[in-house]
């Protein structure tokens, strides 16, 4: 799984402090507090999230060094995520209780396990070594992005819905850009990684699929698509939904995109509240929401074959975590296939179920994609909280059809 870029930058141990920084510098200008709450059961503390990509490296890095304490056996308990077969761990809806240790204290951890993963890199690692690290590091830009949406959701539970940066305004939509299909490749194709740089197991094997005669469209649905729906009552009519999909409206009360506000003109964004632009991606949609709205403009969800292969070759540019705008935008004119990258996620009719001939990682660390294959469904593409040296055309992102704190759209595919 070595990355290529990994092993020629200028030392492991530069790109080991370039990433978990990233992650500190998140959380920057966020108080104790604000780091403390858990505001639903799938989202966690963004102090959690400090510990346990600590926890990940004292773990599975550290763990075989003989020279290196732990500062508290104890935490081991308290953060590990899901590893079964190393021990149990605290139940995920409780992590806003983890009041002790203290945000101090966690900070310290980062601080002591990092120089243990340095040192260890700076005596002739393994081979071994430097992919176990360059998969801590995947995984820690995977929470950097989960630290972004969970902080979001708990801000806008705060009655008084404040701003994570205040001076991150949102920019302005451009004029609308007009949506048109454009014919995919047909017949047989290669998806999955290419075996060039780093992937998680679950891309993995590349293998041959078929594609059957299709389209995609040029840019994702934009806000005011989504609003037509929303007011021709889209919310409202049980044909358009999946059985699960309506009970879920009825159930929750669904009547418009999560963070849309009653009047349908204004949305709670990470900073604050701000005028809905038109033009800009609809995002924080369930697969539910992703799937009726394409059933009521007649088209469908592309499969994550179809998107793949209309990836194949682009170049990984877009609107990411870099840019540090933490919101979509509207696409900018072009041809060919637009925002097939950053953004939002972007929801498939495809369900994540292993490659043929999957193998998971073998150990403990084949809990980390395989186990979770039932029940969800793909997302392609990253997200404006993606960072963009985490992103590739064979990344398989994978949620519930229900979740919809995440940064996730859709692009409209039809058959031909």
């Amino acid at each position: 799984m070595a990355s290529e870029n990994f092993l020629v930058s200028a030392s492991a141990a530069s790109h080991v402090n370039k990433v978990r920084q990233k992650t500190v510098e998140l959380v920057a200008g966020l108080s104790a507090e604000d780091l403390l709450v858990q505001s639903m059961p799938d989202a966690s503390p963004g102090k959690w999230h400090l510990a346990h990509t600590t926890w990940f490296f004292e773990h599975f890095v550290l763990g075989d060094d003989p020279s290196y304490k732990t500062p508290d056996p104890a935490w081991h308990f308290l953060f590990n995520s899901y590893y079964q077969s190393i021990g149990p761990m605290h139940a995920r809806p409780h992590r806003g209780l983890i009041s002790r240790p203290s945000l101090q204290e966690v900070f310290e951890y980062r601080h002591r396990v990092d120089a243990g993963v340095i040192e260890m890199l700076s005596n002739d690692p393994s081979p071994e070594l430097v992919e176990l690290v360059e998969l801590g590091l995947h995984h820690e830009q995977q929470h950097q992005e989960l630290l972004l949406t969970d902080i979001k959701h708990a801000l806008w539970c705060n009655p008084l819905m404040p701003a994570y940066r205040k001076g991150n305004a949102v920019a302005g939509s451009s004029a609308p850009l007009p949506l048109r299909f454009i014919a995919g490749r047909e017949g047989i194709v290669e998806i999955g990684h290419r075996g060039d740089g780093f992937a998680f197991d679950s891309e993995t094997p590349r293998h041959r699929t078929l594609l059957r005669p299709h389209a995609l469209a040029n840019r994702l649905v934009t806000n005011a698509e989504f609003l037509a729906f929303v007011r021709e009552g889209g919310y409202r009519e049980p044909g358009l939904w999946l059985s699960d999909g309506w009970a879920t409206v009825q159930r929750d009360g669904w009547q418009r995109p999560m963070y849309w506000q009653d009047d349908l003109a204004s949305e709670f964004t990470l900073a604050g509240v701000q005028a809905i632009q038109p033009h800009d991606p609809v995002s924080h949609l369930s697969y539910f929401e992703a799937e009726a709205f394409a059933r009521w403009a007649g088209a469908r969800l592309p499969t994550e074959a179809e998107w793949e292969s209309a990836a194949h070759g682009l170049p990984i540019k877009g609107n990411f975590q870099d840019e540090q705008r933490f919101h979509p935008v509207a696409a900018s004119g072009g041809d060919g296939m637009l925002q097939m990258y950053g953004d939002v996620w972007e929801w498939t009719a495809s369900p994540y179920i292993s490659y043929p001939g999957f193998q998971p990682l073998p150990g403990s660390l084949g809990e980390y994609n395989g186990k979770f294959m039932s029940g969800q469904w793909i997302l392609r593409g990253g997200s404006c909280v993606t960072p963009r040296d985490h992103i590739r055309a064979s990344y398989r992102n994978f949620f519930p059809p229900h979740a919809r704190w995440q940064f996730a759209g859709l692009r409209l595919g039809q058959d031909q």
